[in-house]
């Protein structure tokens, strides 16, 4: 068994970037967006660099690109005309294009067989996280999913993984977070949860090695025994 199993009873998983590749129709919806605006479209490379703090950050980080200006200046007017424009497109098609990244459904059924608590903490907002667990097919795996908009805080703070211990009644010291990015290992951290790193998914560009999690994988499939 990997280490980060031996003594875990609840995980909790991020969910684009670390599950799905989401990148696809979150482009679309953000080139539609900006199209609407009378912006160029961003394209599928700039929106993989820009995913990872939930969608107003992302059409943030879209604004600001094409301004050429930093992120703190952009107009917040604006990015509520924009966001709107991206929720609305986005919700037509949350899950078209995305899938789910090779070995995750056995990663997934193998916790669920060994009778592992399993919870899905995600910055995207609540609304949209159903379309793509139905879409994708594993939404009976998690036991309680919270949006980036079910609590007062999302990654990197802890409050969503706190609260995801109280609600299961398990100690941190048996509980793993599984994510790709800084933001996720953050909040583990935060947690005093065990943090395991998968090095594809949306990290800014980063090597997620530089937050320092307790595990990297490429494939979720690796913690797994024969």
């Amino acid at each position: 068994m990997h280490p980060a199993l031996a003594h875990t009873r609840l995980v909790i998983c991020d969910l684009d970037g670390t599950l799905v590749d989401s990148i696809p129709d979150l482009a679309a919806a953000l080139d539609s967006a900006l199209s609407d605006s009378g912006y160029s479209a961003a394209g599928l490379h700039k929106a993989r660099g820009w995913v990872g703090n939930g969608t107003e950050m992302l059409v943030k980080r879209a604004l600001a690109d094409a301004h050429g200006i930093a992120e703190q200046q952009v107009n917040e007017s604006e990015l509520k005309q924009v966001l709107e424009r991206f929720n609305r497109a986005y919700a037509q098609s949350p899950c078209r294009y995305s899938q789910l990244y090779p070995g995750v459904m056995r990663f997934l059924e193998q916790l669920k067989q060994t009778r592992v608590t399993i919870a899905l903490v995600t910055n995207k907002p609540y609304e949209f996280v159903d379309p793509v667990l139905k879409g994708t097919g594993i939404g009976d795996y998690f036991s309680l999913v919270l949006g980036g908009d079910s609590l007062p805080h999302k990654k990197p703070d802890p409050e969503p993984l706190l609260h995801v211990l109280k609600h299961f009644d398990i100690a941190a010291a048996n509980a793993l977070m599984v994510g790709d990015s800084r933001n996720d290992v953050r909040a583990g951290k935060a947690a005093q949860v065990a943090t395991l790193a998968v090095s594809y998914g949306y990290n800014h560009g980063e090597p997620i090695a530089h937050s320092e999690p307790d595990w990297i994988v490429d494939a979720l499939t690796e913690v797994l025994g024969d």
